[in-house]
């Protein structure tokens, strides 16, 4: 696990026409993707350096690996699951998904611009013409010590996609090994359905407990409650359109 210092960062809504900044309290971030080893084991202590990202995770077991690893190293499990009802409990200490402020914070490695470094030298994408996942850490980290947050493999998050079109459809990041040049950029967005299982998708985990008190439905700038507003919808649904439901408060 690798430090992230706090900061400001900004995120854009292309749908929307929207972009906020969103202020983070320090956290730590794996300089990798969880490795497949890692996965089979259900723990981080594997070896991971130099091995193959998992893929074909569904966002679903990514949380239950979460909540499996951190019981292996004595931590508060992140995750409280009921059925397929997933909460986050901000003030636990152990393993958990990033929020996208967090992955994006921690992807830029101290820069503005889309990617921290040129793309043939931090990422593998369409560029190299690959056929399949490449083992991790063989291309340049970015300032922070963090490796392959663009290209190889797409990272789930916690955050939802769209909640006003797309429901509970969790949100990943970061390009795969198959994309072209204009999909591997830091503010490029993409996301499924928590069940989903996508061959070039893996996972990334983070830790940092939030203060007790506050955050109370979230935080590192992603809240519940200002989901299920920004899913809220006057009129007709456009054709299509799935958006998250109210959560009942009887």
């Amino acid at each position: 696990m690798v430090s992230i210092p706090g900061g400001s960062t900004t995120l854009k809504d292309a749908r929307r026409g929207t972009q906020r900044s969103v202020d983070l309290v320090p956290f730590e971030i794996g300089d990798t993707p969880v490795s497949a080893a890692q996965f089979a084991a259900g723990h981080m202590s594997v070896e991971a350096p130099g091995d193959l990202p998992a893929t074909g995770v569904r966002w679903r077991d990514a949380v239950r690996w979460c909540n499996e690893a951190s019981a292996h190293d004595g931590l508060q499990q992140a995750y409280a699951v009921d059925g397929q009802e997933v909460r986050w409990i901000p003030t636990a200490n152990g393993y958990r998904l990033p929020t996208e402020a967090e992955w994006v914070h921690a992807s830029r490695g101290d820069v503005s611009a889309p990617r921290y470094g040129d793309l043939e030298e931090i990422a593998w994408s369409a560029l190299d013409e690959l056929h399949e996942p490449q083992r991790m850490g063989l291309k340049a980290a970015n300032a922070y010590g963090v490796y392959d947050t663009l290209g190889n493999v797409w990272e789930w998050c916690w955050d939802r996609l769209d909640p006003a079109r797309y429901g509970d459809y969790r949100l990943f990041k970061g390009g795969g090994w198959a994309d072209p040049e204009w999909s591997v950029r830091v503010g490029v967005r993409r996301g499924d359905a928590p069940d989903a299982q996508l061959e070039d998708v893996g996972v990334r985990v983070v830790r940092g407990a939030l203060p007790a008190g506050k955050n109370i439905d979230g935080g590192q700038g992603w809240s519940d409650r200002e989901d299920r507003e920004r899913a809220k919808s006057q009129g007709a649904r456009p054709l299509g359109w799935t958006p998250l439901e109210p959560r009942s408060t009887a």
